[in-house]
């Protein structure tokens, strides 16, 4: 996926309106998705228990194995004795019973089934202590710094920690790198086992909050009610993390209300230039010009207040030589509101033009006195 241009800095957008947010969870974060902009933050670097809201990290390694191509969801996986015996939130499922990946997921993602997520990691990685090797690898390489994870699970174990701003990060890499597991994550009600076993998702606002694609819950009495919510408006994704809540309902809340603040105070809006880019010169080019072409990250997160407001002014070349290649910068499409640069975002060339061969200039000249006499 493509990076998109943040308009805003942190420090700008939790000035707008966000101290009105009362919220149970002692630490909480608001993320859009597409640029990772925080939108609203609350003690978000305090390592906490994550209980079940750790399996978002099971499940990125998963998509990721989907992916790439090194698991099916159509795989057969194999229950061992100790996926079997994890306890908790489960599906029960018994030692050598098989199941696809597609369903182990579902599992997973609708009522949180701590057996399924150390099948599937046993069966990617080999073991569950393999497979949390990757997990804390992972973690590094997305820049989580507040996290350990001992286990693929979210059952208690000492030094089993993170923060709501990592987890905000495994959230973001999860369904704006995988989108196929929302497939699982906006299911509200299904079953396994040919209808024998039934399942109801734990996140109750896919069943009651407009436009909820996830994502994870979790809750264990010292790390009590957390969630990950993600919902999408008008093209907008965001991620809504609260960690330590007293109560079920009361996570719900909070997340619905970080949510609402997002949707009522921002936009995602794709900027383009207000007339058709005009050909750039080339010189000593096999072609005469080439065409420029806005960089394709162009979108940009805006105070809904702001978004009606633009102007949009283009700086172009106005001859660049040849050899030119695709992709070179030609200019730039400044971007204002109230008298304010809020974004300058890179125009390009759209195609490459090679420089002219001798053949072809004495060509050129040829034809060139030609048409003068």
């Amino acid at each position: 996926m493509k990076t998109i241009f943040a308009l805003l800095c942190a420090a700008v957008l939790l000035s707008t309106g966000a101290d009105a947010l009362e919220l149970s969870a002692p630490s909480a974060v608001l993320m859009e998705r597409d640029t990772g902009t925080i939108l609203y933050a609350q003690d978000e670097r305090t390592q906490r228990e994550p209980a079940s809201v750790t399996k978002i990290m099971t499940l990125l390694l998963t998509m990721e194995a989907i992916d790439s191509g090194a698991l099916n969801y159509d795989d057969m996986v194999t229950a061992s004795a100790h996926a079997s015996s994890m306890g908790g939130s489960q599906i029960w499922l018994e030692e050598g019973e098989q199941m696809t990946v597609s369903d182990m997921l579902k599992a997973v993602c609708v009522v949180s089934a701590n057996d399924c997520s150390v099948a599937l990691a046993e069966h990617i990685a080999g073991s569950e202590e393999a497979f949390v090797e990757r997990m804390n690898q992972r973690a590094a390489e997305l820049g989580m710094n507040d996290t350990h994870f001992c286990n693929a699970t979210g059952l208690p174990a000492e030094g089993h920690l993170t923060s709501a701003y990592d987890i905000a990060l495994m959230s973001q890499e999860l369904i704006l790198n995988h989108p196929g597991i929302r497939q699982y994550t906006t299911i509200w009600m299904d079953s396994l086992r040919n209808g024998q076993s039934a399942l109801t998702n734990t996140n109750k606002l896919i069943r009651f909050y407009e436009g909820a694609t996830g994502l994870k819950t979790g809750s264990t009495s010292d790390a009590l009610y957390c969630l990950s919510a993600t919902a999408e408006r008008d093209g907008m994704e965001l991620i809504a993390v609260v960690l330590k809540c007293p109560t079920s309902a009361q996570r719900q809340a909070d997340a619905t209300a970080l949510l609402n603040y997002g949707f009522s105070n921002y936009t995602l809006t794709r900027v383009t230039p207000d007339e058709v880019l005009s050909p750039v010169s080339v010189s000593l080019g096999a072609q005469a010009t080439v065409q420029p072409v806005l960089t394709e990250d162009n979108a940009l997160l805006l105070e809904k207040a702001q978004a009606g407001t633009l102007e949009k002014t283009v700086t172009l070349a106005d001859e660049v030589d040849a050899p030119v290649a695709a992709g070179d910068p030609l200019g730039e499409l400044t971007v204002s509101a109230g008298g304010e640069t809020v974004a300058v975002l890179p125009i390009l060339a759209g195609e490459s033009v090679e420089r002219v061969s001798w053949g072809q200039m004495m060509l050129r000249l040829l034809k060139t006195a030609l048409l003068a006499g």
